[in-house]
């Protein structure tokens, strides 16, 4: 196993510095990646103020989302939908270069 490090990790403007592994370094940059977009959605939506309002309503909506695929409630339609968007973006990105 690997020594445990420290990293750097920035969400939605502040710094902060998160031990792990290097084994668990990838996974946690997408996750950092992931929960940055989400705050900053909820942040740009302009209905939740701070900082802190908006880091527990992310932590709800993803801790909804969770127990959801947990029970069997997802809706797969709304992922393949996000996933061919994702990948027309993509594609758009890939064609422009």
């Amino acid at each position: 196993m690997s020594e445990i490090k420290g990293v750097d990790v920035n969400i939605m403007g502040r710094d902060f510095t998160v031990s792990c592994t290097d084994e668990e370094r990838p996974g946690l940059i997408n996750a950092v990646n992931f929960l940055d977009k989400k705050m900053r959605d909820i942040r740009d939506s302009g209905k939740i103020i701070g900082a802190e309002r908006i880091a527990i309503m992310a932590a709800l909506n993803l801790s909804h989302e969770l127990l959801n695929s947990k029970s069997g409630n997802v809706d797969i339609g709304d992922f393949k939908r996000r996933i061919i968007k994702m990948q027309d973006d993509i594609d758009k990105v890939c064609v422009t270069k």
